[in-house]
């Protein structure tokens, strides 16, 4: 995976079309929109029965993503709140990957959802993220309807010990690219390779998680195929592990 060295290597994109572009995150480096993580606080039972606390993970999942969750899993002394996904935009999924680990390793479990901050209310996106990153509980209520997980989501998603979804949630995955940031004209044949490379790692990273890895080979034959994506109906979420329960 490329970072701040000229050794060549490879982010794995999510193909698809950006959406508007939020306000950077304030940090040296850090991309428009990159994921943030906050703890919120909404009424009893918002997040599964007696939870009512949990971390909302939303933004891309850049280079860097890892770093701010293992930040705010420290801050935690010892809680296993859920971690609720609202993952969008082009992601790098070694990332999402990297993520999903860290998560397991430490018994976090996952959902995905938006959450609504109560403070953020009629304020510009700029002073909502303020809010967001001034620490402490916020205010919120978790939204799970009509939610999308995709590619980024499910991998993130898969590292939970346990893992929900929302009933009505759509789980749609697309294909995968090899792009390097820092150097974007790579070979044909490189770029072949790299693909299979990338592509069997998670793989492994899916069955290592309980999740039937089989789910790469059909989004690869219809992202060939159509450039379209491939949506995995509710029925078929627990036969596949992508959950490991039902709705929140």
């Amino acid at each position: 995976m490329v970072g701040v060295t000229s050794v060549i290597g490879a982010d794995v994109d999510r193909a698809a079309a950006q959406p508007e572009t939020p306000p950077p995150i304030a940090e040296f480096g850090a991309l428009p929109d990159a994921m943030i993580f906050y703890v919120a606080h909404g009424p009893s039972d918002s997040c599964g029965p007696g939870c009512a606390d949990w971390i909302a993970a939303e933004g891309t999942i850049q280079f860097d993503t890892f770093k701010r969750l293992i930040a705010i899993l420290d801050r935690q002394s010892g809680r296993k709140l859920p971690v609720v996904i609202n993952s969008r935009g082009e992601a790098n999924l070694n990332v999402a990957v990297s993520m999903g680990r860290i998560l397991r390793d430490r018994g976090f479990d996952t959902s995905v959802g938006r959450t609504l901050v109560e403070a953020c209310r009629g304020k510009q996106d700029g002073e909502c993220l303020a809010l967001k990153r001034s620490g402490g509980a916020l205010e919120a209520k978790l939204d799970a309807s009509r939610t999308v997980c995709e590619t980024s989501c499910l991998l993130m998603l898969a590292g939970g010990a346990h893992r929900s979804l929302p009933p009505d949630t759509k789980v749609e995955l697309v294909g995968m690219e090899i792009r390097n940031r820092l150097a974007p004209n790579v070979s044909a044949e490189h770029r072949s390779g790299l693909t299979t490379y990338y592509g069997e790692q998670v793989r492994l990273y899916l069955r290592e998680m309980g999740v039937d890895a089989g789910l790469i080979d059909i989004v690869d034959r219809n992202w060939a195929d159509r450039r379209r994506p491939t949506e995995v109906p509710p029925a078929a979420w627990l036969k596949l592990g992508l959950v490991t329960s039902g709705a929140l």
